[in-house]
């Protein structure tokens, strides 16, 4: 079982708790089709992703005596069928020189460490990367992305607090052009509570940015945190009002019993999940793996990962 792997296991036990409790009935009757559907929809994998699955046990399985083992399979098939589509690593493209990376999300996420962390995952490929402090209304947020450039030795952009973010990117972008540096992160605030004054600072960040490279920003990723279950939901659905989100990052994983709202974001969303965290450190974010996750979130050893390659995508996914 590879490193990562264990910890995202281990990070989404909350989550396989859930799960579990459900998944002890001996028979498939109505009643045990009932309590793994309110377990399903517990740990957060959506009414969508749940219904699909209840159909699928009710046709084929009801009123058979299976084991925990065979609903674990069909339950990570299932999910593995509906995250493969949207598992796409993050690469920069590089016809781009910077590559510029606009990341979202409201506060408290972990936007500024997964720049951090993303700086790091690139630095180590051998790739230039330039950070920005753009969310310039927290000095903590200034200070971890100039601990994570000490880190890395990636040059950070930043600002008198208070300062105008869209300067900075600007600013950002001109020093990395210049640098021919292959990334630039450009952090933001995320103040959802005035989403007015958000959608003007974030629509300013790309104007500005756009004067200099009217491509720019050639990514906007969100970032989600886990813990907050359904609320995830709602956050894209805000941020897409506001900015073209290209992807989403999916931050806490190993502090939430709510890890199947991956599930339910990739049903209703189809947008690219690019990594997913599952720590504090550097190494617990990682690319996401469709077939990782789902032997993960139904608390798999590992004797199913041979038959989760490859699971072809859900008719109209």
């Amino acid at each position: 079982m590879s490193g990562f792997f264990s910890r995202l296991k281990q990070g989404l036990t909350r989550s396989t708790q859930k799960l579990n409790a459900a998944l002890n009935h001996r028979q498939l009757d109505e009643a045990a089709l009932e309590d793994l559907e309110d377990a399903l929809i517990g740990a957060d994998l959506g009414p969508v992703v749940a219904q699909r699955v209840i159909e699928g046990f009710r046709e084929s399985r009801f009123g058979k005596n299976v084991t925990t083992e065979e609903i674990q399979e069909a339950l990570a098939t299932e999910i593995s069928r509906v995250l493969q589509p949207v598992a796409v690593p993050f690469e920069p493209d590089g016809q781009h020189k910077p590559h510029v990376v606009l990341v979202v999300g409201v506060n408290g996420v972990g936007k500024t460490t997964t720049i951090g962390k993303m700086s790091k995952w690139f630095r180590d490929q051998g790739k230039s990367v330039m950070m920005v402090a753009g969310d310039t209304f927290r000095a903590a947020a200034v200070e971890q992305l100039q601990v994570w450039g000490e880190r890395t030795g990636a040059p950070v952009i930043s600002g008198k607090p208070g300062g105008d973010a869209a300067g900075l990117a600007f600013e950002g972008i001109k020093r990395a052009k210049e640098a021919g540096t292959d990334l630039l992160f450009v952090d933001t605030a995320g103040r959802l509570h005035n989403k007015g004054a958000l959608m003007e600072e974030l629509a300013k960040i790309i104007r500005v940015m756009r004067k200099f490279d009217e491509t720019a920003p050639h990514s906007v990723l969100l970032v989600l945190d886990a813990t907050t279950g359904q609320n995830a939901m709602e956050q894209v659905r805000v941020f897409r009002e506001l900015v073209n989100v290209t992807g989403l990052i999916v931050t806490k994983l190993d502090g939430s019993a709510r890890g199947g709202i991956v599930v339910a974001l990739a049903e209703a969303f189809k947008l690219p999940v690019h990594m997913v965290g599952v720590g504090e450190k550097a190494e617990d974010l990682r690319a996401f793996s469709a077939q990782e996750f789902a032997r993960g979130l139904v608390g798999d050893s590992g004797n199913l990962a041979a038959r989760l390659v490859d699971v072809p995508p859900t008719e109209g996914a």
